[in-house]
C-alpha cells in the first residue's frame, strides 16, 4: 500500500515524484497554477491520470477536430461513452471501439477480456442493449513462443468474456506482421440497440442530486491503467502487471439488465462507466458535463480490501463498475432495481453547485480541484510534426513487379500467410449465435445481425492496412476507410458512420505525430466523400518498445444499414453457371502488399496502392443498387493477396463449386496486384446485360463451375490449376500449423 499521508505536496515537488506518476515539468507547474498552491499525493494522482493521453487526448486532440462528425443521421457523435446513428423507426445503433493494449502485452487473457467488458460498458452507459462483439487484433510473426502465447490468451480472454457476458462475438480480423512483436493491438468494438427516447447521457445535474455507485467493490487492480496505457511499454513490462484489471463478465451480465431496467425510471439523470481512471474519471467527466461540481465521500464507497487510502479509491480501476446520478429522495427505487439483480448501489455523494470535484475520507478533504480542469480544461498540446524521412525515399522509388516463377505456387504461399489464412481457429473459439439475431457469421466481408421485429440488419467490419499507412499515411488512412467501408458495401448494406481506434507510436517523435496528423486527413477526406461520419473512436498512443514504434495502425469500426433482409449478400460464390466479374483494372502497385511481403521477407518499401475517393465512392454505390434490385449473387472485395485470393476465398464454402477464369496483361500483376477499389462478384447470366448497365468497369473474366477446379488463364495461357479442397485445406490449416509448430 502506497503510504501517502507520509509524502507532503514539498517532497512531491522537490523529488520530482509526479514525473513517476505520468505529470512532466510543464503540467505540474499548470497544476500548481490551476491549484494556486502545490497538490497532495491524491490531487497529484488524479491530475496525472486525467491528464494522461488516454483521458484527455492532450495530443490528439487537435487531430480529432479534422474529422467530419455530424450528418442528420448522427443523434450522438463523439464526446460521450458510445456515438448513436439513427436506423429509423424510431430506432437507434450505438457503437464504440476502444483498445487495450498494453495490458494485453503484459497479461494478455486479462488485458484482452477486461477490454471487452469495458467496451460494452460503454455502450450499456448510454441506455443501449449490446447485440454484438467485434475485434482487431495485431500481433507479431508467429514463429516465437511469446507471440503464440499472446495470441492464444488474447483470443481466450475475449472469448472467455463474451461468451460468459451473453453478447454474441460475430466478427473481426486479425494481422500479423513483425512491428507488433513486442506490442500487441488487441481493439474490441461493441454494437447495441436503443429506441431514442431511451437514450442516457454521462452527466451529473440537478444541485443536491445523489451520486450513486453501483456493482462491483472497488479493489486495488488496474490502479494507474490510464497512465500505464500513456506511456511506452518498457522491457521491464512485468513490473505494471498491478495495472491490469480483473474482470467479471457474470457480474458484468447482471449490471447490463440492472442498468437496462434502470434507465425506464425518471429518478435517473445520468449515468456512465467508471472505465480508464475509474471514479475519477466517471465522476469529474460527468460534473464537467453538467456545470456543476460533486462531493464524494470515500468511506461509503464499497471496498473489496481493507485500508484503501484515497489515492488507491480514485485511480483503481477495477471492473463492473458504473456511477449513477439519481433524484435527491428517489435513491431507494434506484437501488432496489440493482439489488434485485444482487448487486450493490449506494450513495457516495452530492451534485454541488461550486464547480469542483471535493474528495473526502475519514472527515478530511483528500482533494479539492476545479473540476473543468480536470475534463474540459485539460491541456491540450500542438507537437511538432515533420515528414518521416523513409516516405520520401520510398516516393522517389520505382514501381516495380517482384519476380513470381510459379504463380500455382505462391498462390498457395499466400493462402498460408497468417494475415491472409482462415481466422476459424480464432472465431471457433466465440458464441456467434447468442441472442439468435446473428444471420452472417464470422469469416465474412462483414458480420450481419438482424434487428429483431423488423426486416432491417446490420453489417459490421473492422479493417486497417497498417502497411500501407506506414508507406505512405494519408493514402493508407483514405484506404483504410474505403475497404471496411467496401466490406458492408459487399454485404449489401448502406454504410452509416464508423468508430476509429487510432493506434500509434509515440507522439513526442515528430516523425510518429507526421503519421498520426497525415493518416486522419487521409481518413477524414474518405469519411467525406463515402458519407461515413466519426462518431466515436479511442486514441492509444506510445505503442512502441526498445525505441521501435509498431506501423500506425487507425482501425476502422464501421456499421452499415440493410433496409430489407432481402438485401443481405454473401461473400461466396453460390451456384454453377454464375458469371464471375471482377470491377475495376489492376495495375502494378505492390507497395505494402502480401506478395512484397513475401518475396522481400517481410520489408515493406515504395509506394502505396494509390486511390480515387470519387471512384471508390461511384463504384460502392453502383455495386450497392445491383444488390439491392437483387441482381448481384455475391460480392467480395479485393484486399491482401489480390485477385487470386479474393477468387479462392469465394469458392472457400463447401458448396464442391471451382472456377474457370481468363485474363489479359502480365500474369503478376493480374493475379496478385492490391490495387484499391476493385470487387469480384457473381451474376446469373440473364442479368449480365442489365448488371454492365448499372456497373461501370466490370469486366466478366469468368463462369463458376461445379468441378471443383480452380483454374486461371492468362493471355490464353493455364497459369493456375488447383483443386479447390487442397487450396482451402492450406488456407484452413495455416494458423493452427503455425501454432502447433516448435518455435
Amino acid at each position: 500500500m502506497l503510504q501517502m499521508h507520509d509524502i507532503s505536496p514539498e517532497q512531491i515537488e522537490s523529488e520530482k515524484i509526479y514525473r513517476d506518476m505520468g505529470l512532466s515539468d510543464e503540467e505540474f507547474n499548470m497544476v500548481k497554477k490551476i491549484l494556486h498552491r502545490l497538490p497532495n499525493f491524491t490531487e497529484t494522482g488524479i491530475f496525472s491520470v486525467m491528464w494522461s493521453e488516454h483521458c484527455s487526448y492532450k495530443t490528439s486532440k487537435p487531430l480529432l477536430s479534422k474529422f467530419p462528425t455530424k450528418a442528420p443521421h448522427v443523434l450522438q457523435g463523439p464526446g460521450e461513452g458510445a456515438g448513436i446513428i439513427d436506423i429509423g423507426d424510431n430506432q437507434a445503433v450505438v457503437f464504440k471501439i476502444e483498445s487495450h493494449n498494453h495490458p494485453s502485452a503484459v497479461e494478455p487473457y486479462q488485458g484482452a477480456a477486461t477490454g471487452v467488458g469495458g467496451i460494452i460498458r460503454d455502450v450499456f452507459s448510454m441506455g443501449a442493449r449490446p447485440v454484438a462483439l467485434m475485434n482487431s487484433l495485431r500481433f507479431g510473426n508467429l514463429t516465437t513462443d511469446r507471440v503464440k502465447y499472446l495470441f492464444s490468451e488474447v483470443v481466450s480472454g475475449i472469448a472467455g468474456y463474451g461468451n460468459c457476458v451473453g453478447v454474441p462475438t460475430v466478427g473481426g480480423e486479425v494481422q500479423f506482421d513483425e512491428s507488433y512483436e513486442d506490442n500487441p493491438l488487441v481493439n474490441a468494438m461493441c454494437i447495441g440497440l436503443i429506441n431514442h427516447d431511451e437514450i442516457q447521457k454521462g452527466i451529473a445535474a440537478g444541485v443536491g442530486n445523489t451520486v450513486l455507485y453501483a456493482g462491483a467493490p472497488t479493489g486495488r487492480d488496474g490502479i494507474h491503467g490510464a497512465t500505464f496505457a500513456s506511456d511506452d511499454l518498457g522491457e521491464d513490462a512485468d513490473k505494471d502487471r498491478p495495472a491490469v484489471q480483473v474482470g467479471d463478465p457474470f457480474m458484468e451480465k447482471l449490471l447490463i439488465e440492472a442498468c437496462l431496467e434502470v434507465i425506464h425510471s425518471d429518478a435517473l439523470v445520468g449515468m456512465q462507466d467508471m472505465g480508464a481512471a475509474g471514479l475519477t474519471s466517471s465522476a469529474s467527466e460527468m460534473a464537467s458535463k453538467a456545470g456543476t461540481g460533486m462531493e464524494m465521500n470515500l468511506d461509503l464507497v464499497p471496498q473489496r480490501e481493507q485500508n484503501m487510502n484515497a489515492y488507491e479509491l480514485m485511480l483503481s480501476e477495477s471492473q463492473e463498475r458504473m456511477l449513477l446520478v439519481v433524484k435527491q429522495g428517489r435513491e431507494q427505487e434506484i437501488i432496489e432495481v440493482f439489488e434485485k439483480y444482487g448487486l450493490q448501489a449506494v450513495a457516495v455523494g452530492e451534485v454541488i453547485s461550486e464547480k469542483v470535484f471535493r474528495i473526502k475520507q475519514h472527515g478530511e478533504i483528500m482533494a479539492d480541484i476545479p473540476v473543468d480542469s480536470l475534463a474540459d480544461d485539460a491541456p491540450v498540446f500542438h507537437m511538432p510534426s515533420k515528414e518521416a524521412v523513409y516516405y520520401k525515399e520510398f516516393q522517389e522509388m520505382e514501381m516495380e513487379t517482384p519476380t513470381v516463377t510459379n504463380h500455382s505456387k505462391m498462390l498457395k504461399k499466400l493462402l498460408q500467410q497468417p494475415t491472409i489464412a482462415s481466422k476459424e481457429w480464432v472465431y471457433d473459439q466465440y458464441d456467434s449465435m447468442v441472442q439468435t439475431n446473428t444471420v452472417v457469421t464470422p469469416g465474412s466481408d462483414a458480420a450481419v445481425i438482424r434487428v429483431k421485429g423488423t426486416d432491417k440488419a446490420l453489417a459490421i467490419t473492422t479493417d486497417c492496412n497498417s502497411r500501407y499507412i506506414y508507406l505512405d499515411p494519408e493514402t493508407g488512412g483514405k484506404i483504410a476507410v474505403a475497404e471496411a467501408a467496401r466490406n458492408i458495401i459487399c454485404s449489401g448494406a448502406r454504410p452509416l458512420g464508423l468508430t476509429d481506434g487510432l493506434n500509434y507510436g509515440n507522439p513526442t517523435n515528430p516523425e510518429i505525430f507526421w503519421q498520426m496528423e497525415k493518416s486522419v486527413e487521409g481518413m477524414s477526406a474518405a469519411c467525406e466523400a463515402l458519407g461515413a461520419p466519426v462518431i466515436s473512436g479511442n486514441v492509444s498512443l506510445y505503442n512502441q518498445s526498445k525505441g521501435k514504434s509498431i506501423f500506425p495502425t487507425p482501425i476502422v469500426g464501421m456499421v452499415g444499414l440493410h433496409e430489407s433482409l432481402d438485401h443481405i449478400t454473401p461473400s461466396h460464390f453460390q451456384q454453377a453457371g454464375h458469371l464471375i466479374y471482377v470491377i475495376g483494372e489492376a495495375k502494378a502497385e505492390f507497395g505494402g502488399s502480401e506478395l512484397q511481403n513475401i518475396v522481400n521477407n517481410g520489408v515493406y518499401e515504395g509506394k502505396a496502392p494509390t486511390i480515387d475517393l470519387q471512384v471508390e465512392a461511384k463504384r460502392q454505390q453502383e455495386i450497392l443498387s445491383a444488390i439491392k434490385e437483387g441482381i448481384i449473387v455475391s460480392a467480395h472485395d479485393l484486399s491482401e493477396g489480390g485477385l487470386a485470393v479474393a477468387l479462392a476465398e469465394s469458392l472457400f464454402h463447401d458448396k464442391g463449386l471451382g472456377l474457370e477464369v481468363s485474363l489479359t496483361g502480365d500474369d503478376t500483376v493480374q493475379l496478385f496486384s492490391e490495387t484499391q477499389s476493385r470487387f469480384v462478384v457473381s451474376v446469373q447470366a440473364e442479368n449480365k446485360e442489365k448488371f454492365e448497365s448499372i456497373v461501370d468497369n466490370a469486366n466478366q473474366i469468368g463462369i463458376v463451375t461445379d468441378d471443383h477446379k480452380y483454374t486461371i488463364k492468362v493471355n490464353n495461357e493455364t497459369i493456375i490449376q488447383e483443386n479447390v479442397q487442397e487450396l482451402q485445406k492450406l488456407w484452413k490449416g495455416a494458423i493452427p500449423c503455425l501454432l502447433n509448430s516448435k518455435a
